[in-house]
């Protein structure tokens, strides 16, 4: 019977502290969500990262829109027997000097251009896909700790109100008008109970981690929720939310961009099997046909074995498995959507059956019911059922409200775009 007690007691101190741990920091921030978007959106440093990706990807356009340098060479006597080194004096020595400037024909560099800006393109988009998806990570884990925050209001009420009843069926089993085993079942419960608390109090520390990291709080704030469902009554329009998603979400952007970078690239590799024109002036003092003189060159290779012939069949290959990539992209975005509406539909119908009145009739019943126990009315059995009834539909009342709150998020993260406010 004392270890038992001990047990429970040792259970009991843990659950209270870690909820005073967890909730008792040295700050507790409360937020709506709004709040934490807008925190979120400048603090985040995952989102500086990318957006400096992005940044130098559009340098990378700059470089692609330079000319070639041009090139100068030059041969000259290096030493001759009488003269010394480097030796030109009174027409003496040879000079040779030649400046070479390469012309890309074929538009290569425009073209080269063109696939920096697809580049660009690409980046802009997994930026928006990661915004997006971090975006939905808090939001998620937002109304995950708000519905954990909940339940522990009723772990905590019911602890309470089993530790009385504990208390006093342990004074009445200590004059005997008690038994032994309805001590210890309410211990019993009392422990399931505290436990229960005890994990989640676990999860709201994990979920507070998280959070911190998103939002860059400071480590020892405690971040509180200020979440107040409602049931919107929005138009939902599948084919107008598939334009949307196909307009906004980073993933599918990105594939139609990589499938347009694609067709550019197997245009500039098609440029490339025409020869450039490399174009020079040169000089020759002293070692042609004629002293001083003057000449021009032009060079460009002959296409005769190398014509780029793999890169130009990659560059075709490459097209059919992004084009396939593009249309699993689109039956995604459409699934996604479809999927995500009828979950929204199901968790708005389901909470907006939910009899408010019927659950404050039920708070009421519950103090009745501890009454009725305590005066001997109702058997512990029936107490126990009624106990065990009581959490599960507090409990169900919550995950309602989460559902709903995770059916808007999934809804907004599959269309890329704010369709309904959390």
């Amino acid at each position: 019977m004392f270890k038992l007690k001990f047990v429970v007691g040792v259970i009991a101190f843990t659950a209270i502290t870690t909820a005073l741990q967890a909730q008792n920091q040295t700050d507790t921030l409360t937020l709506k969500f709004q709040e934490a978007e807008k925190r979120f959106l400048i603090n985040n440093f995952s989102l500086i990262a990318q957006k400096y990706n992005v940044d130098a990807t559009k340098a990378l356009i700059q470089q692609a829109k330079l000319w070639d340098n041009p090139a100068l060479s030059t041969d000259q006597n290096l030493y001759s027997k009488g003269a010394g080194f480097f030796n030109h004096s009174n027409g003496n020595g040879q000079v040779f000097a030649q400046i070479n400037q390469l012309f890309r024909t074929a538009g290569k560099r425009g073209k080269q251009i063109r696939l920096a800006q697809d580049d660009v393109n690409i980046q802009q988009a997994q930026f928006n896909d990661l915004l997006r998806n971090l975006h939905y990570n808090m939001l998620v884990d937002f109304a995950q700790l708000n519905n954990l925050i909940e339940q522990n209001k009723i772990f905590q009420y019911e602890i309470a109100s089993s530790n009385n009843l504990v208390k006093g069926i342990s004074t009445a089993y200590s004059v005997g008008n008690s038994s032994l085993k309805d001590v210890v079942r309410l211990q019993a419960l009392a422990f399931g109970l505290e436990n229960d608390l005890v994990e989640n109090n676990r999860q709201i520390n994990e979920l507070e981690n998280d959070l911190k990291t998103l939002l860059v709080v400071k480590e020892t704030t405690f971040i509180k929720p200020d979440i107040n469902p409602q049931v919107s009554n929005v138009p939902l329009n599948l084919n107008a939310l598939t334009d949307s998603a196909k307009a906004n979400r980073g993933d599918y952007q990105a594939s139609r961009f990589l499938f347009e970078q694609a067709g550019h690239n197997l245009a500039y590799q098609r440029a490339l099997a025409i020869p450039d024109l490399t174009v020079g002036i040169d000089y020759d003092r002293a070692s042609n046909y004629v002293a001083n003189y003057y000449g021009l060159a032009i060079s460009f290779p002959l296409p005769f074995i190398n014509r780029n012939q793999g890169n130009i069949k990659s560059a075709k290959l490459s097209i059919l498995n992004q084009e396939n990539v593009l249309k699993n992209s689109d039956l995604q975005v459409r699934n996604d959507v479809v999927t995500s509406v009828e979950q929204y539909n199901l968790s708005q119908q389901l909470l907006s059956k939910t009899n408010v009145e019927f659950y404050n009739t039920y708070d009421k019943l519950f103090g009745s019911m501890v009454k009725a126990y305590k005066e001997k009315q109702i058997g512990l059995v029936e107490f126990i059922d009624f106990f065990d009834s009581y959490r599960d539909t507090k409990l169900k009342v919550i995950q309602q409200q989460y559902n709903l709150e995770k059916a808007i998020a999934d809804l907004n993260f599959n269309v890329g775009a704010t369709v309904i406010n959390p």
